[in-house]
């Protein structure tokens, strides 16, 4: 294993950990951007399903940008801007509606390039360090958004204006992930790319062959599964501690952290459970899971136990999305950067769906109903779990080994 990936791997996991920090900032502040702009709740819907509008096409954008742009170099631009767009979004005040359009709309379209080249990277670091690492990212990025999330707590404790919580993250942050943008590695060769990284040497990854969408398919739709059941943690949680399960407005922040907690705690040992039992197994145990979480968030008769549904949650559905971009690798090895970005379009698919779709519900029966909605979609997740099968080789290297999460042969890495 050589340096060149080590540190590759460590300015990847720190890109999550960023993004991680700047998201869960945002979208646990929605009431505090909704009363600083003077946002109706007519209009908040529509603010809402724009970000990931434009990140999905921030990402359908990515993969043609990776057939001539490396997806390290896109990554390098893309963080900068997310992070510019988070402080955009804080900056504004009182009936500047339209700058806050800007902010968002900037911010969604880089989230688009950033999540899809991020987890290129992954994948392809993944199948050089040929065994299971994609979780330990996905890591990253849970305890970035605990951080993130715990801001965004003192910050409605003390009252502060959005910018005086977003500006210190962002002058911290956005140096950092600069410098440590150097040593990101585009990944392994594979046929139709030399291999390169950031810095012109070392390995890269490929583009070569195509994507056949009837054979992603399945992959999609747990993708967007797994982000309605996501989606409705970030944007409903608060809102239904409150409002149906009566916790406060401080502890309303709460929910979010303890499955942001509990997805790190998953994510941190998930690799493991990949290596010894396989994604197949590790991927339906996570499901059943995070369909008891619901359950559970769905009859709870307080907040307290509301708090025990959405850590269930955090626990099940944390394996479930990196587990996912790695089999889209694995399924297509020689086009792996196209299959990413394509499959990517479903994350912002489910939360598009996912948000609106409990809130129509909860509107329309009650939100206690509109909680069992996700919980049979993450159910349905288990039918497609022998997509994350291992896959043959088409590139000569065989049949993966059963109990990794991988493409190609194993080093002992970090």
């Amino acid at each position: 294993m050589t340096d060149v990936l080590r540190r590759g791997r460590a300015s990847l996991a720190f890109g999550f950990f960023a993004q991680g920090v700047a998201f869960a900032l945002l979208v646990t502040r929605i009431p505090a951007v909704q009363d600083r702009y003077g946002v109706s709740d007519a209009l908040l819907p529509a603010f809402l399903a724009a970000v990931p509008v434009l990140a999905g096409i921030g990402s359908v954008t990515t993969e043609q940008l990776v057939k001539r742009v490396r997806p390290s170099r896109l990554l390098r631009w893309s963080q900068p801007a997310v992070l510019l767009a988070l402080l955009g979004v804080g900056a504004g005040g009182q009936g500047q509606v339209a700058g806050l359009a800007v902010a968002l709309g900037v911010f969604g379209l880089a989230v688009g390039a950033l999540d899809a080249s991020m987890n290129m990277l992954g994948v392809s670091l993944q199948r050089s360090y040929g065994r299971s690492i994609m979780l330990s990212f996905h890591a990253a990025y849970s305890l970035g958004g605990i951080l993130g999330a715990s801001l965004a707590w003192a910050g409605a404790h003390w009252h502060l204006a959005l910018w005086v919580s977003y500006l210190p993250v962002v002058a911290v942050l956005l140096p950092a992930a600069l410098v440590g943008s150097r040593w990101y590695v585009d990944g392994d060769p594979a046929p139709g790319r030399e291999a390169h990284t950031d810095g012109g040497s070392g390995v890269g990854g490929g583009v070569a062959g195509g994507v056949v969408f009837r054979l992603l398919l399945p992959l999609c739709l747990v993708m967007t599964f797994a982000y309605i059941g996501d989606s409705t943690v970030s944007n409903w949680s608060a809102k239904y501690l409150k409002d149906v399960l009566g916790g406060s407005e401080q502890l309303a922040t709460v929910p979010y952290n303890v499955y942001m907690v509990t997805t790190l705690a998953g994510r941190a040992l998930g690799d493991f459970g990949v290596r010894r039992f396989g994604a197949v197994a590790v991927v339906r145990l996570g499901s059943l899971v995070a369909a008891g979480g619901f359950a559970v968030v769905a009859v709870a008769p307080g907040p307290w136990v509301g708090m025990l549904g959405f850590t269930l949650l955090g626990l099940g559905l944390c394996v479930v999305v990196p587990q996912t971009f790695a089999a889209a690798g694995r399924l297509f090895p020689g086009a792996s950067d196209a299959a990413v970005a394509r499959l990517n379009i479903f994350n912002y698919v489910g939360f598009l769906i996912g948000s609106p779709l409990v809130g129509a519900l909860g509107d329309a029966w009650n939100y206690r109903g509109a909680m069992l909605v996700p919980m049979v979609l993450v159910l349905v997740t288990m039918g497609y779990a022998r997509s994350f099968a291992p896959q043959p080789d088409r590139y000569g290297g065989g049949h993966e080994r059963p109990r990794t999460a991988d493409v190609g042969r194993g080093s002992n890495g970090l």
